[in-house]
């Protein structure tokens, strides 16, 4: 098949280089444009484009897909086949319609739970058991399409957002392979979406990732876990910003926030309910360390009796 592939993050990368492995034709690739990152603000070519360009397959980075012109320079490929993951703009019905076989997602969660921009994160921040990718035909709805394949995988204690999106971006690339198997051989029945069981996962930013310590430690601690390695978790300790990178639940009683001990083993501070043990931080212009190489060197800064976030 002659097929269309739109993605930009790593994870959209994964499952670009698995079609590159199959005997399918990658005509061209859509990814968003350069953006500005690192401090010298310098335009960045996406992980798709990078790979894109590697393999030599044009790469097209349209500001939007709702004008007539972008619309016909899709047409003008001719594809059997659009596939989507992680593009990141709206495709409009006419672009749907374009390709012969219509256009296919690959989506990371088990849909209908968890539809929009964060569904990695927000399922380990919910303390979901499962997660998984969906691959669905796409409508106009924000993942609402019905659905061609789901792989699933356990979420361990000790997943982070991180951990759980390499995996799920490995059995992505391989479920996209998989539908396209189906697709070609026309055995592939989609299944609709109920839609009184869909969730949605708020995009993430850096706000809501500063730790509420009214809140249980349970929340807590899958927060930090969920929101590795971005936002990151964070509070202030005597009014510098701290970032928790790593903790894990414990015994202990005290105001919200309130240092109860500091020992080698971890920081443990209080919450709504129960304690945290904070085992990896990271100080202002400071690299992230393990919480004893902190006591070691810096052992004045964790008084007991100080309330972290004031």
């Amino acid at each position: 098949m002659r097929i269309v592939f739109a993605g930009t993050p790593e994870f959209a990368a994964n499952h670009l280089q698995a079609l590159l492995d199959t005997p399918h034709e990658i005509v061209a690739v859509y990814t968003q444009p350069d953006r500005p990152a690192g401090r010298g603000q310098k335009l960045v070519a996406s992980a798709v484009k990078q790979l894109a360009l590697a393999r030599g397959i044009p790469v097209l980075q349209p500001v939007s897909l709702r004008n007539q012109e972008a619309q016909a320079e899709l047409a003008a490929l001719k594809p059997d086949l659009m596939i989507v993951v992680a593009y990141g703009l709206i495709l409009p019905q006419v672009v749907l319609d374009i390709p012969t076989h219509s256009c296919i997602n690959s989506h990371a969660s088990l849909l209908p739970r968890w539809r929009g921009a964060a569904p990695i994160q927000r399922a380990i921040e919910a303390g979901d058991s499962h997660s998984g990718v969906t691959v669905m035909r796409m409508e106009a709805g924000l993942d609402t399409g019905p659905m061609l394949l789901k792989v699933e995988t356990p979420i361990t204690a000790q997943d982070t957002g991180g951990s759980l999106h390499d995996r799920l971006a490995s059995l992505g690339a391989k479920a996209v392979v998989s539908a396209l198997v189906g697709i070609e051989a026309g055995t592939i029945e989609a299944e609709p979406q109920d839609d009184a069981l869909a969730t949605y996962a708020h995009k993430l930013n850096k706000d809501e990732a500063r730790l509420a310590w009214e809140r249980p430690a349970t929340e807590l601690e899958r927060q930090v876990r969920a929101f590795f390695p971005w936002p990151v978790s964070h509070s202030t300790l005597a009014g510098d910003p701290i970032k928790v990178l790593a903790a894990t639940v414990r015994e202990g009683n005290g105001e919200p926030g309130e240092i109860l001990d500091a020992t080698r083993d971890g920081l443990t501070v209080a919450c709504g309910e129960k304690a945290l043990l904070i085992t990896r931080l990271q100080l202002p212009g400071g690299k992230p360390l393990a919480f004893s190489d902190l006591f070691n060197s810096r052992r004045e800064l964790f008084t007991p009796g100080q309330v972290l976030g004031r």
